[in-house]
């Protein structure tokens, strides 16, 4: 078994692979010569791993045969189950033999294999067997019979083929069906991921749903206690709050890496790009597609995300059958067009492919603040923005629940303060243990309730009350400026008592303030500015420098920073290797030639450097110089001066 498939320090690329001939009929319309032509050409490419469907009713072709009192038999189509050992699982033989052969291939290819097992939703269409017609296919025990059926006879058949990295649940089987109910999504979780551990407890169970949340029915929470990996189909269209801007611009480019950091910091567990991309030429051309994939490769990869699978290998609009017959946004979604042309995105995976040859085996991230999500709030609305205002501002974030044991760290965010159940009372009172022993706590309001808010942030509030109009912020300190307007729903009219005021309304009520809290310090916006700057178009983008917000209350973190480098656009992490020896990461996120000055730290200095067109060069010490889109790692050791 190849093991190298998501270990720390390595990154892999791939994509998801339906035949170029036939898309979801493969398995049907079977030409094993393209299958074969098919993986060379995307091993060649420099792709190293492939997601890939046996489709459910395909495999398992399972149709009900009546008389006139009911259900008499389960059979193939017409035909009795053919093969003894997978008689009693409804598994057809020859679909098993077509899949063992695109085992075999990817292994002379060099290829691994995510092996995607309950395949019911696919591009816009269901595929059920015929015998789940009329069934919750999540919840009916009809259904749960055959599936875990299913599971068990198909891991058992190839589970000791080396090209095999990983079992995925299904693909989006979350989308294939509506429940109701936590536990039944729960349930079902549990009754897969066990079925596959029950015959092969060695690789990994990867979870490969799109969009969990923190307190729907498909949890983040529940994903990580059931599998092993996590994964995310960040796609602007079908994500909330993502669809807003071009897809080379700052937001799009970051949310792969967000989500991704998101759902890995939640559920404890490694979390992936299984499948993403920019959904066609009428949402980016070719070159803003390019740019789009080579700026993800590189986030990812600083960010310890481990792998990026593009959707899909090949274009799909010669294609009549359904779903490509309904859905245009899934014909021309391929690496390679349907004549066999590969588009400029084979050149950005192959070019960053040759980067990893520099062997730059990054430590995960340096990370400086916690953001606490709140009960009742949008949570990714809020940890999206709150994950693009960090990074403009020059600060790394990562994510708890408010019930989660305190993570430590250097600063903690509360934004969007919603509802009644902002943060339990134990986690609080850690939280405020943590600030008086002098770390940095960021509030921002949205209608939420904190015991002790007047004492924690030295205000006196004086009422609460709707607003009835947008509202406009200015900062106009010494070394800050920046300006942002934007919906409010709640007002707290406030007067400090001994805050430091940094920003006030227009009818001088205080809006941003600043207090000490043993060595700590608290500060307190009356905005919900994250949850605003969601709803924004391009907010990331203008000249209102939102991100000053952050800057003020991380000043004293920016201080202890290796490299400080001023430019929103440009995001920055830092790996320690060891206590003498960091590397740096510098992505440009945006589509302009950027010099910047850049302060280094005394007793450090830069040693070596690599850039994403891998024309590495001496670097001058006192300026950050990069392209559009271009990533610059620079390494740091200790001088001891």
């Amino acid at each position: 078994m190849m093991t190298n498939f998501l270990q720390e320090g390595e990154f892999s690329t791939g994509c998801n692979y339906w035949a170029s001939h036939a898309g979801t009929a493969m398995w049907k319309n079977w030409q094993p010569e393209v299958v074969e032509k098919d993986l060379k050409l995307l091993s060649d490419a420099g792709l190293t791993v492939l997601r890939v469907f046996p489709l459910w009713p395909d495999f398992q072709p399972i149709t009900p045969h009546y008389d006139a009192e009911g259900l008499v038999q389960v059979r193939h189509g017409e035909n009795s189950f053919t093969h003894e050992e997978y008689a009693l699982a409804g598994i057809d033989e020859t679909m098993m033999q077509r899949f063992s052969f695109l085992v075999k291939t990817a292994e002379n290819n060099g290829i691994q294999l995510v092996v995607s097992l309950i395949n019911g939703w696919m591009s816009g269409r269901l595929f059920i067997p015929p015998v789940l017609y009329n069934k919750n296919i999540l919840t009916d025990p009809d259904s749960l019979m055959w599936q875990t059926r299913f599971v068990k006879t198909f891991v058992k058949t190839f589970c000791n083929e080396p090209a095999i990295v990983g079992w995925d649940l299904g693909n989006e089987c979350n989308v294939m069906e509506k429940i109701d109910e936590q536990s039944k999504s729960w349930l079902w979780t549990s009754a897969i991921s066990n079925a596959i551990r029950s015959i092969d407890p060695k690789r990994p169970v990867i979870s490969g749903m799109h969009g969990l949340t923190l307190d729907g029915v498909w949890r983040i929470q529940d994903q990580g206690e059931l599998t092993d990996i996590l994964t995310t189909h960040p796609y602007p269209l079908f994500t909330p709050y993502c669809d807003q801007e071009p897809a080379n611009t700052m937001r799009p480019l970051l949310h792969a890496t967000a989500e991704s950091i998101f759902y890995n910091n939640i559920s404890g567990k490694k979390c992936f790009a299984e499948e993403m991309g920019t959904l066609g030429p009428m949402v980016a051309g070719e070159k803003k597609t390019a740019e789009f994939l080579r700026t993800n490769l590189y986030s990812l990869w600083a960010h310890d995300c481990r792998a990026l699978l593009w959707w899909c290998a090949f274009d799909q609009d010669h294609l009549d059958s359904t779903p490509y017959q309904w859905k245009a946004i899934e014909r021309e979604l391929g690496l390679v067009k349907n004549n066999g042309t590969p588009k400029p995105l084979v050149f950005e995976i192959k070019e960053f492919n040759n980067f990893l040859k520099n062997n730059i085996n990054l430590p995960a991230r340096s990370t400086d603040a916690v953001c606490i999500l709140s009960k009742d709030q949008d949570h990714w609305a809020v940890a999206f923005s709150a994950f693009v205002l960090a990074k403009q501002a020059g600060l790394e974030i990562e994510f708890q629940y408010h019930d989660q044991p305190l993570k430590p760290a250097l600063a903690y965010l509360l934004p969007c303060i919603t509802g009644t159940d902002v943060i339990w009372k134990d986690n609080m009172s850690e939280l405020l243990k943590r600030v008086k022993g002098g770390a940095t706590l960021y509030i921002s309001y949205d209608g939420g309730f904190l015991s002790s808010f007047n004492d924690i942030c030295s205000v006196e509030v004086h009422s609460k009350e709707k607003r009835t109009g947008p509202v406009s912020i200015h900062l106009n300190t010494a070394d800050t400026s920046g300006t942002w307007q934007g919906e409010a729903v709640h007002k707290l009219n406030i007067e400090s008592t001994s805050a430091h005021v940094i920003a006030a309304e227009e009818d001088e009520n205080p809006v941003f303030t600043e207090t000490s809290c043993g060595k700590g310090s608290v500060y307190f916006l009356g905005v919900p500015l994250e949850k605003a700057c969601a709803n924004q178009p391009f907010i990331f983008n203008n000249e209102t420098s939102v991100h000053n917000f952050y800057r003020i209350w991380l000043k004293n973190i920016l201080l202890e920073k290796l490299i400080t480098i001023n430019e929103p656009y440009i995001g920055v992490t830092e790996h320690r290797k060891d206590e003498n020896f960091v590397w740096i990461v510098c992505i440009n996120y945006s589509n302009k030639k950027i010099q910047t000055p850049m302060m280094i730290k005394n007793g450090w200095k830069i040693t070596k450097t690599y850039t994403s067109d891998n024309n590495n060069r001496n670097y001058d010490d006192k300026f950050l110089i990069l392209d559009e889109f271009q990533t610059t790692v620079l390494s740091l050791e200790k001088t001891g001066n």
